[in-house]
């Protein structure tokens, strides 16, 4: 009975979505087509876990996740608060960072020929390695976990700065030597904003890495606050419910910071076809 009833849900959330999609967009349409599979998820898991009767500690139901966000909010705010200021600190560090450096490579070919092989390599180095050290150098608070996500922040930006620098067509540059215009002017004018989609595809991808690697560092040493270390504290202590309770708070916060940063690249390079009705 349990089976047959949820294989009728899908079915009729399978047709739901179907003629949702099949709207032409305008007035928020495009919406509602997400907006219903993520209400369709939450409720089959909610259908699944009770009506097969799965154990808490296993998956809790989405019911549970909320009774505990709500109980337990007072102790998830300040761990939201502890993580977001290094992941807010780390980003903006590694992202200034990786574009000033990003500008000079680009300016020096020397430079650039000795960054890119190490970017390639440092990117390939995983955040547990890296997370321990900067706990040990900068110890227990917010400042190493800032320090982890500007490490891993760093060398994406460093990356598409540089690939959105080179896309620049010589027909272009060309024209602006026939103005006598000279490399800062160039820079400015022309080759900037022609990597702006390229600087906004390393922001957008930063926004979810810095709040991964902030949280995977606080797994390592944590002043007993931080959504990091709540989920590590939760799961040995068994409370299944409030550890999903902070992986709610961390996706959704992880959405937000995307979803600002895609609405401030949808203002600023509205002229790219992308963008184009």
């Amino acid at each position: 009975m349990n089976l047959a009833l949820l294989l009728a849900l899908l079915t009729a959330l399978w047709f739901a979505l179907s003629w949702l999609a099949a709207l032409p967009p305008g007035r928020g349409r495009e919406w509602l087509a997400p907006g219903l599979l993520g209400v369709g998820v939450i409720g089959l898991w909610e259908f699944i876990v009770v009506a097969w009767d799965v154990p808490s500690i296993l998956l809790p139901a989405p019911s549970e996740v909320a009774a505990a966000l709500g109980e337990r909010w007072h102790v998830l705010w300040p761990d939201f608060l502890q993580t977001g200021t290094g992941v807010l600190a780390g980003y903006l560090v590694g992202c200034g960072s990786g574009f000033a450096v990003a500008l000079a490579a680009d300016r020096f070919g020397l430079l650039k020929r000795g960054l890119l092989p190490l970017a390639n390599l440092a990117s390939a180095v995983p955040i547990v390695g890296i997370a321990p050290i900067m706990v040990m150098w900068f110890g227990f608070d917010w400042q190493s976990k800032a320090a982890v996500a500007a490490v891993v922040t760093f060398f994406p930006m460093l990356v598409n700065t540089l690939a959105g620098l080179a896309t620049v067509d010589a027909m272009h540059r060309d024209l602006m030597r026939t103005y006598a215009a000279g490399h800062t002017a160039t820079l400015a004018k022309l080759r900037l904003p022609g990597a702006l989609p390229f600087i906004f595809n390393a922001l957008k991808i930063n926004s979810t890495l810095a709040l991964i690697a902030a949280i995977v560092a606080e797994f390592f040493g944590s002043p007993i606050v931080g959504l990091g270390f709540r989920i590590s504290a939760e799961v040995a202590r068994m409370n299944v419910d409030v550890v999903w309770a902070a992986i709610t708070i961390a996706a959704l916060a992880g959405s937000a910071f995307y979803g600002l940063v895609a609405l401030l690249e949808r203002s600023l390079t509205f002229w790219h076809p992308s963008f184009r009705k």
